[in-house]
């Protein structure tokens, strides 16, 4: 029981934590492809720091090495279409739309893997489609970035349900240390984005302060070491239905923060397409996990 709470408590606290992150991001006068490999460049550092320390073995495969380097690469773009979007329409819709994943999966499963899909997928897809149309036609009227901000959001959902892929397969190939993993993707991630980086960000690559500096290396430790692997400790220990019901607090905190601390106009028609979006994407979890 013990277990099981403070496993709650582990997996809410590292949902909002990365909700918490799309603030950082939204603050920093940084480009998106820039702070997503200054995340990378820093969580990396962290777990090479810590494969030496705890003298973690290398994997023997070398296709383990190739998987968990290309999820790198896929995690790369996920992280900066989030930051496009983010910038685009803010971090609560954005975040709503990158948790869309579990649908970019169930995709993947069913044209890649032949699986196919049951009435509560069924569902769920209808109810998310329904949810997104809410929450985009309002923004669209508005907002001159928000349809490309509605595109990089639901793309970089597609990028991390890619990246979560090959992480399986990399898990598949042959038992791989978590630090290890991540060392990979780490690195996998921050070459993809030097080439992209200096073609979309001339001039919004460095941070210029001091006060910059600190908040991105927060940013790579705190949401990509800690929140991770809060929720990596977590989701083994907790059921099915309770899993799915708490990552909810994530695209949950996002909107909160963005509409009372960032001052992001949502109106009632959105926050019922949030809600029909919600309940999609838990009903989507549950299935996928099945």
């Amino acid at each position: 029981m013990f277990k099981e709470k403070s496993a709650s408590v582990g997996l809410i606290i590292g949902s909002i934590l990365f909700g918490l992150g799309s603030i950082i991001v939204a603050k920093l006068p940084i480009g998106a492809y820039a702070i997503a490999f200054w995340r990378l460049a820093i969580s990396g550092l962290a777990f090479l720091l810590l494969v030496w320390l705890l003298r973690t073995t290398l994997p023997k495969q070398k296709a383990t090495c190739y998987y968990a380097l290309l999820s790198g690469v896929f995690l790369a773009f996920d992280l900066a279409l989030w930051h496009e979007s983010i910038y685009a329409i803010g971090p609560g819709i954005s975040t709503l739309l990158n948790s869309l994943q579990i649908f970019w999966l169930t995709l993947i499963g069913l044209i890649w893997f032949k699986e196919k899909l049951n009435l509560y997928q069924i569902v769920s897809l209808f109810l998310a489609v329904v949810g997104v149309g809410l929450i985009a036609s309002p923004e669209i009227a508005h907002n001159q970035q928000a349809l490309w901000g509605f595109v990089s959001g639901l793309a970089s959902g597609f990028f991390l349900a890619l990246s979560m892929v090959y992480v399986k397969k990399a898990q598949q190939t042959e038992p791989i240390s978590i630090f290890v993993l991540m060392l990979l993707l780490s690195i996998g991630g921050m070459l993809a984005l030097i080439l992209p980086m200096y073609l979309f960000d001339s001039g919004k690559i460095l941070p210029t302060t001091i006060h910059q500096l600190g908040w991105i290396i927060v940013y790579g430790l705190i949401m990509q070491c800690i929140a991770w692997g809060l929720i990596a400790y977590s989701i083994p220990l907790l059921s099915l239905s309770l899993t799915g019901l708490l990552l909810l607090s994530e695209p949950v905190a996002a909107l909160l923060i963005d509409y009372f601390l960032l001052a992001k106009p949502i109106n009632l028609v959105q926050w019922c397409g949030a809600l029909l979006t919600l309940i999609a994407i838990y009903l989507g979890i549950l299935q996928r996990n099945k």
